[in-house]
């Protein structure tokens, strides 16, 4: 097989993995005439870093070929799909060439396990290590590890990686064991425990001069929609993960339909919109002081698909507003609807010289339409904007719209950023 064909084949199959966007490792570059590539700049956009930066990436299989046969996966092996494997030194030229070309700017690799754990990761290493090594690459790499494999493996996959990441999968451990019995969630969490242990004596260690262990921390993914597990299961796990294994991302997948169905599996994909809610649930949790019991509970288990999570919290607790700009605390003005981390902040900062008036947001570009109905200041009160009416709801509320999970309509929820 030519390895355009094999590029086809193992760059399609990678695309149901939403973690890879690229951020928050030490920033390199090869301005200085040494080595290759950066994790700084900008090209085709694949992914979008939480500061708004654009960053491509060349995203991969090693191979789609798999001993394990997870239902929900395209790529599992009763599945009739074609099958492709990229040799290391195949997928080192296919990065170096797209880099010299201003395709991309840094390498997505994950595999579906051949032959056994330990030499699948000992594969995907060696493509990083070749590059840092032999080729001087500078630029951001993302491997995807296998909790079956050694530590010394995790351990040298962190070495050559920015960041790397082990997929949890699915929420609970009923799910994982219904639809991916050869998996084990145990395991899994154990080793975003050891990774975590291994990210946290590398910063120890930096004033020696040890060597990094991927500096843009782990993350990983979850699928949704292949279960019945509720927007409450998800965000609980997720919660749960950012606690005790600090980290930087939980991905949302919408589950997708494949071929060749388990009857396990639902025949409809989820709304799309639902994984967007759960990115602004999730940008909640990490950047808005809010807990997961606000967000979902047991009596309502579902994000609402109407509105953002935080309108929503706040329609619901309308007794706390309106906020006066002017003297509410920081934490307050972070659950006002359409006040994002850094406008809030720029807020606090201006407040402290002089009093803020209506057209003082107007001018810093806030939405008055989305802020209005809960905030107040010297010069505008909200009563008359019938806070306390049912009606306020459906002011804000677009109507539904069902988007498809890999068109350029599709809203970038992966990796969304927009203020809350």
């Amino acid at each position: 097989m030519d390895l355009s064909r094999k590029l086809a084949i193992l760059a399609d199959a990678a695309k149901y993995d939403a973690s890879c966007a690229s951020s928050g490792t030490t920033r390199r570059d090869s301005r200085d005439g040494k080595g290759l590539g950066s994790t700084t700049g900008s090209g085709i956009c694949h992914s979008y870093t939480p500061d708004g930066r654009c960053v491509s990436l060349l995203k991969l299989l090693l191979t789609n070929y798999c001993i394990y046969d997870c239902l929900y996966c395209i790529n599992r092996r009763s599945s009739n799909v074609p099958r492709a494997r990229f040799t290391v030194d195949e997928v080192v030229r296919l990065t170096i060439d797209f880099y010299r070309r201003n395709y991309i700017e840094g390498l997505f690799l994950s595999s579906g396990i051949i032959r056994t754990p330990e030499y699948t990761m000992e594969q995907v290493i060696a493509v990083a290590k070749k590059l840092r090594t032999e080729h001087h690459f500078r630029g951001y790499i993302h491997l995807k590890t296998i909790p079956e494999a050694s530590v010394d493996l995790i351990a040298e996959a962190g070495r050559w990686a920015d960041r790397v990441s082990i997929n949890i999968e699915l929420p609970t451990s009923v799910d994982l064991e219904r639809l991916a019995p050869q998996k084990n969630f145990s395991a899994i969490d154990g080793a975003m425990g050891r990774i975590r242990q291994r990210i946290d004596a590398a910063k120890d260690e930096a004033q020696f001069k040890a060597p990094p262990f991927a500096p843009a921390g782990q993350s990983t993914q979850m699928i949704v929609g292949a279960t019945p597990a509720t927007d409450a299961d998800i965000l609980s796990q997720a919660s749960s993960l950012y606690q005790r294994h600090r980290l930087k991302r939980v991905y949302y997948s919408a589950f997708s339909p494949i071929p060749d169905a388990s009857s396990h599996l639902p025949l409809v994909a989820p709304p799309l919109v639902r994984e967007h809610r759960l990115y602004q649930a999730d940008w909640l949790l990490r950047f808005y002081g809010f807990e997961q019991k606000e967000l979902v509970d047991p009596q309502s288990p579902l994000l609402d698909l109407g509105v953002d999570p935080k309108l929503a919290w706040a329609l619901k607790n309308r007794h706390l507003f309106p906020v006066d700009l002017n003297k509410a605390p920081r934490a307050l003005l972070l659950r006002v609807p359409g006040l994002g981390v850094r406008m809030v902040d720029r807020l606090v900062t201006a407040r402290r010289w002089q009093a803020l008036r209506i057209q003082d947001l107007a001018r810093l570009r806030v939405s008055i339409k989305k802020v209005g109905p809960f905030v107040e200041t010297t010069d505008h009160n909200p009563r008359h904007y019938g806070l306390d009416d049912d009606n306020l709801r459906a002011r804000f509320a677009p109507p539904p719209e069902q988007l498809s999970l890999f068109t350029d309509s599709a809203p970038e929820a992966s990796v969304y950023s927009g203020e809350l």
